[in-house]
């Protein structure tokens, strides 16, 4: 039976995702897009909102009803972006940020983009495509064990996405791995050249954000907002730092597939070479023997031995007294 979509996974009629108010203790209630334009927030709560940012109800809203400047929406509505974290006016701030495409037929280097407005009491986050982070981080707020406010929230979108990318990161190790033990295990094993080149090409799609990407937690850790909560600074800096080990771990993966690729050409070289080696021994043994029956071929008179019924033994005891001679002369030096 074919599974039914998540929320996440349909396409919202509203270009609503998902909207949830944090109450400040760990849970969340789901409100729904009539009801945000009569919503007050009380003390203590934050509102989430997630959009999809390809509806044209999203870019209206987020023009009209939002209050955002027209910048940060232009922004927020841009085509293309990379990861990076920019400060608006009245302390909050816009966030870019990349997560591993889980999306069914994606390639999940071909990372997913989730751009974020956030202040003390207001996360707005547009996606273009589906992500696993926000469904676990819902899951979260159901149970009463999610995000207690805006800049909480901000980081557990933050881990979610990076978790995603732990997973990603030890399979294509894991990968490499099987390529070189293949190797190891046996001397005449040829590793799969089409699936090394594309594990280089995802360690390296996923470098190019991801390097980016931590310098943003870095940033963060460093520079916290006034609303950030106290130990906040301490949890950007521990996702910096799993980050930066994911990123070396990328870079260790790309060298290794190098390697296998560097040793599997040099066998092949290697096996080049000796078979145009043998072909040369070959060539060099039976040339002066080729040489010599053509000078015996030739078709004119005064041939010796073309009239006597040994000739072609005589001949014939020749070639093999001169294949030996070169046996043994190649022996003397060593070419065999």
């Amino acid at each position: 039976m074919q599974d039914l979509p998540t929320p996440e996974q349909s396409t919202p009629p509203r270009g609503l995702v998902h909207a949830y108010i944090l109450d400040g203790l760990g849970g969340g209630r789901p409100v729904t897009r009539e009801q945000l334009n009569a919503l007050v927030l009380r003390e203590g709560q934050s509102l989430w909102l997630h959009w999809d940012r390809g509806h044209p109800q999203t870019q209206a809203w987020l023009r009209a009803e939002s209050g955002l400047s027209e910048f940060a929406c232009d922004l927020l509505l841009e085509e293309n972006t990379r990861p990076r974290s920019l400060s608006v006016p009245d302390d909050a701030m816009l966030l870019f940020l990349r997560g591993v495409n889980l999306n069914p037929g994606a390639e999940p280097e071909d990372m997913v983009s989730l751009r974020i407005f956030a202040d003390e009491q207001r996360v707005i986050s547009l996606r273009l495509r589906p992500l696993r982070a926000t469904e676990e981080l819902i899951a979260d707020l159901l149970a009463g064990v999610g995000p207690k406010t805006a800049s909480e929230l901000l980081l557990s979108l933050a881990h979610y996405l990076t978790d995603k990318v732990e997973s990603l990161v030890a399979e294509l190790s894991e990968q490499v791995d099987e390529q070189e033990e293949l190797i190891d295990s046996d001397a005449q094993a040829q590793p799969d050249h089409d699936r090394l080149l594309h594990m280089r090409r995802r360690a390296a799609g996923l470098r190019r954000f991801l390097a980016p990407q931590r310098e943003i937690f870095a940033q963060l850790a460093r520079n916290g907002r006034a609303w950030f909560v106290a130990d906040d600074s301490d949890y950007w800096n521990e996702l910096h730092n799993r980050l930066t080990r994911y990123l070396e771990e990328l870079d260790l993966s790309r060298e290794r597939v190098s390697l296998v690729l560097e040793v599997e050409n040099r066998r092949m070289d290697v096996r080049m070479n000796r078979i145009m080696y043998r072909f040369g021994v070959i060539t060099g043994v039976f040339l002066p023997m080729s040489f010599l029956t053509g000078l015996l071929g030739i078709n004119v008179g005064g041939m010796p031995g073309s009239d006597s019924p040994y000739g072609f033994l005589v001949a014939c005891l020749l070639m093999l007294v001169l294949g030996l001679g070169q046996w043994w002369l190649f022996r003397r030096l060593r070419w065999l």
